[in-house]
């Protein structure tokens, strides 16, 4: 039986089927192409579609169960993350978000919200050599910051305008995102 083309690029999509059918390589698999998708930065939102947060009544509480009201973010700029530990596209895009945390932390509220216990998100951080500050909410998120899917991310400016929200896996640690928190730490 003489193999060609064809039966060569069959069998690379069984395999490729049948790779994504086992749990142990799927994850895997998912974040791999979550993090060729993820290679871009996203863009600043045009001003004129800009929501504006309307209201801070937001209370999380931290790994060691603090308390942080988001009415302390008020004329902050702030970055919010909402993931999942068990979703490929936010584990794709952490490394990144690492960096970017790791650059402004000390300027930039970064506030990464996971519905999660925090246990597993503990465990799950630590198994990663992250440093993120990870939250629960205890209340309804603002009307601004609710997303259906996640990872849905959020760059809020001090006047409390969304100059970012991007669903999806992003690059956080590029240029554009550097530039515009530059931009917005010193308005």
């Amino acid at each position: 039986m003489k193999i060609n083309k064809s039966h060569i690029s069959n069998l690379v999509v069984l395999v490729f089927i049948i790779l994504m059918i086992i749990p142990q390589t799927r994850q895997s698999i998912q974040v791999g192409l979550h993090s060729v998708l993820g290679l871009f930065s996203p863009s600043e939102t045009n001003k004129e579609d800009q929501a504006k947060i309307s209201s801070y009544d937001w209370q999380l509480l931290d790994s060691s169960n603090n308390q942080f009201d988001f009415n302390q973010a008020k004329g902050k700029v702030v970055f919010i993350n909402l993931w999942a530990t068990w979703c490929p596209p936010c584990i794709a895009e952490m490394p990144s978000m690492q960096k970017i945390y790791d650059e402004y932390g000390d300027s930039v509220i970064f506030l990464f919200v996971s519905k999660e216990n925090t246990k597993r998100v503990t465990t799950f951080l630590n198994r990663k050599n992250l440093t993120i500050p990870s939250y629960l909410p205890i209340t309804s998120n603002p009307k601004e910051i609710t997303s259906n899917s996640i990872p849905a991310t959020y760059i809020i400016d001090k006047k409390g305008f969304i100059v970012i929200e991007k669903r999806g896996a992003a690059n956080w640690n590029g240029n554009s995102v550097r530039e515009l928190l530059d931009r917005l730490l010193l308005e």
